[in-house]
């Protein structure tokens, strides 16, 4: 059975670090950046990409809709 990577972008000059993505990952995989977008926000990121699964529950929860997934089949 193939396995699902996945993978996402995040606009970071709309993302304003609310945080509410990273709780609805279940691979942990966002946080925020050290650096800061336009706005001067923390602006969330892949910090752990490899571990991605594509549920795209942090584009469900995110208020602002800044958040794209991505999901490619991979062989195992």
């Amino acid at each position: 059975m193939a396995k699902v990577k996945g993978s996402i972008v995040v606009d970071i000059e709309k993302c304003k670090g609310c945080e509410v993505c990273m709780p609805a990952c279940p691979q942990d995989v966002i946080r925020l950046a050290e650096e800061v977008n336009g706005k001067g926000y923390h602006y969330a990121h892949m910090a752990n990409p490899d571990a991605c699964i594509g549920c795209a529950n942090c584009a469900i929860v995110c208020p602002d809709g800044v958040i794209t997934v991505y999901r490619k089949k991979v062989d195992a």
